[in-house]
């Protein structure tokens, strides 16, 4: 047990290493994404997150909106706490490095 979390917080440290070497190089242009970032932004940007918001139980990306507002007024919306919201922030951010 204690060798798997060792092996996260390695491979977390891996994961901003990489984010910040490529963000100083100029290599690709991350979109950071906060709480206050809108919901047609994200899903533009990072596809992938209409199916993790799903799983999360935000499901207001397929409910016929015209707007959706911020990934924070979402998930407010569906009674997630702050601590909750920014797990869903570092998560999205983990996906945009890879896309």
């Amino acid at each position: 047990m204690k060798i798997q979390i060792e092996i996260k917080i390695f491979l977390a440290m891996c994961l901003k290493f990489v984010k910040f070497w490529l963000k100083i190089n100029g290599e690709i242009k991350i979109m950071a994404i906060t709480k206050k970032t809108f919901i047609e932004e994200l899903v533009e940007k990072i596809p992938e997150s209409v199916r993790y918001l799903k799983e999360k139980g935000i499901r207001c990306i397929i409910c016929g909106e015209p707007t959706w507002g911020t990934l924070e007024d979402a998930a407010k919306e569906k009674g997630f706490s702050d601590k909750d919201i920014q797990k869903f922030v570092d998560d999205l951010n983990e996906f945009e490095i890879f896309n």
